[in-house]
C-alpha cells in the first residue's frame, strides 16, 4: 500500500526527520488560508498522486497550464491560484501511463534553500532478506537512470537484523553521500530514525529523492514516497486509516476486498488461475501463441463459489477482455467448486465474450460435467497449450 506525499512526511517527522512545514489542500477554497499559514517567502504547491515523475509530469487539461505538477510561487495568492489550477486536473507522467491520474489532493509547503540534492532509500532486499540502504549523489534524478548511466554513483548496504542498525551505518551513508562536519551527526541521527520507521511501521520502501543540504549546512527531507506490506497492514491500523482508494485500480480494489491477488495489464486475454506459478506460466503461455493476458489473477488455493463468481465479475469488467481463459489445477481447489463458481458468474453478468476452461485434478469430471450441463457456450481444452490456443484463436480469429 502506498500513500501520499504530505502522509508520508507527517509520518517521518513522528520519527523526528526533518521536513519542511505544509498544508495539504481537498478544495479549492481551501488554498488560500493553507498558504496563509506559511512563513513563505516562496511556497512549493504539489499535486499529490501515487505516482512519481509529478515535475516532469504534464496535465491534460489547458486549464491547468502547461507547468508540470510541482510549481513555486511567490505569494499566497499565487500559491493558492496555482492550488486551485492543478485540482480536478488529470496529471500525466512516465509512471501514470498515457490514462493520468486525477489530482484530488494538493500540498502546499514552504520553499527551501537548496544547495545539494541527495538519494536516500531502505528497501527489503530479497536475496539476503534484509533492509538494504541505497544512497547517492545524484539526488532529484530517476535512480533508475542513475543506475544505467552512473551506476559507480550508487552505494548499497544491507543491515543485519542480529545487530541491529549502529553509527556506523550512519556515518557510512554520510561519507558515500560526502557530507562534512555537523551534517554527519545529523545524517547518523536521520538514519536511525528512518530505519525505525521502516521496522516499527512494516515498510517496504522508503525513498527520500532528494534528501538535500540546505545553504545553511542543515539537512532536510525534501520528498518522500512509502510503500507498506500489504500482508501486514492488519497490525497497522494507523497506516490503514491513511488509504487513498481513489488512487488504486478500481479491479485491483475489489479482488483486494475478497482476498484475490488481481494484477491489471494491458492485453486482452482475461485469466483465472489458482496458485501464483500456474498463473505465471498460463500468461507466459498465452504470449507464446501470439496473444497478451489482460490481467494476473490467482484466486487462491481455498477458493470459494462466492470468490470464483466475484473473479469472473472483475475480469469481465475490464473493456479491454476479448476472451477469458479458466485454467485450474485441483489440489486443494476442487474442479467442482471452480466450474460452479464460472456458471454462477456467467448466468450473473453474462457471456459476451469467448471463454475457454481447462480443468485438472480433484474433482475433474465432475467440474466438466458441471460446465458441459449447464448450456453455455464454453470451449473445454484438454490442456494447456490446447486451451491456449483455442482461446487465442478464438480472440484472434
Amino acid at each position: 500500500m502506498n500513500i501520499h506525499e504530505y502522509q508520508a512526511k507527517a509520518l517521518l517527522k513522528s520519527y523526528g526527520c526533518p521536513v519542511s512545514d505544509g498544508r495539504a489542500v481537498l478544495k479549492a477554497e481551501e488554498a488560500k488560508t493553507a498558504a496563509g499559514e506559511l512563513d513563505g517567502p516562496l511556497w512549493v504547491v504539489k499535486a499529490q498522486i501515487h505516482a512519481g515523475g509529478r515535475g516532469k509530469g504534464k496535465f491534460k487539461e489547458p486549464e491547468a497550464g502547461e507547468k508540470g505538477g510541482v510549481r513555486l510561487a511567490k505569494s499566497v495568492e499565487e500559491a493558492a491560484e496555482l492550488a486551485k489550477q492543478m485540482l480536478g486536473r488529470t496529471l500525466v507522467t512516465h509512471q501514470t501511463g498515457p490514462a493520468g491520474k486525477q489530482v484530488n489532493r494538493i500540498y502546499i509547503e514552504d520553499g527551501s534553500d537548496i544547495s545539494r540534492e541527495l538519494y536516500l532509500a531502505l528497501l527489503v532486499d530479497r536475496q539476503t532478506s534484509r533492509v538494504s540502504f541505497v544512497v547517492s549523489t545524484e539526488g532529484g534524478m530517476d535512480i533508475e537512470e542513475v543506475a544505467a548511466k552512473t551506476p559507480e554513483k550508487i552505494l548499497s548496504f544491507s543491515v543485519d537484523p542480529a545487530s541491529g542498525l549502529s553509527d556506523f551505518h550512519g556515518r557510512r551513508v554520510a561519507f558515500a553521500l560526502g557530507l562534512e562536519g555537523a551534517q554527519v551527526k545529523q545524517c547518523v541521527q536521520l538514519v536511525k530514525n528512518l530505519y525505525r520507521a521502516f521496522i516499527e511501521k512494516d515498510m517496504e520502501m522508503l525513498e527520500i529523492n532528494p534528501l538535500i543540504v540546505m545553504t545553511d549546512g542543515n539537512l532536510k527531507v525534501l520528498d518522500a514516497k512509502l510503500g507498506f506490506d500489504n500482508n501486514a497492514l492488519y497490525r497497522q491500523p494507523d497506516i490503514m486509516s491513511l488509504r487513498d482508494e481513489t488512487e488504486e485500480d478500481p479491479k485491483e480494489l475489489a479482488a483486494s476486498k475478497f482476498d484475490l491477488n488481481y494484477i491489471a495489464l494491458d492485453g486482452e486475454i482475461g485469466c483465472m488461475v489458482n496458485g501464483a506459478g500456474l498463473a505465471m506460466a498460463t500468461m507466459d503461455i498465452i504470449k507464446l501463441y501470439g496473444a497478451e493476458p489482460a490481467n494476473f489473477l490467482d484466486v487462491g488455493g481455498g477458493a470459494t463459489k462466492e470468490k470464483v463468481t466475484e473473479a469472473f465479475k472483475i475480469i469481465t469488467s475490464d473493456p479491454n477482455v476479448k476472451g477469458i481463459l479458466v485454467n485450474i489445477f485441483g489440489g486443494i481447489m476442487r474442479c467442482d467448486i471452480i466450474a460452479e463458481g464460472v456458471i454462477s458468474a456467467v448466468k450473473e453478468v453474462g457471456l459476451k465474450v469467448p471463454l475457454v476452461v481447462r480443468l485438472e485434478g480433484t474433482n475433474v469430471e465432475k467440474g466438466k460435467e458441471i460446465i458441459q450441463n449447464s448450456g453455455l457456450n464454453v470451449i473445454a481444452g484438454d490442456d494447456l497449450a490446447d486451451a491456449a490456443k483455442k482461446i487465442v484463436k478464438a480472440v484472434k480469429g
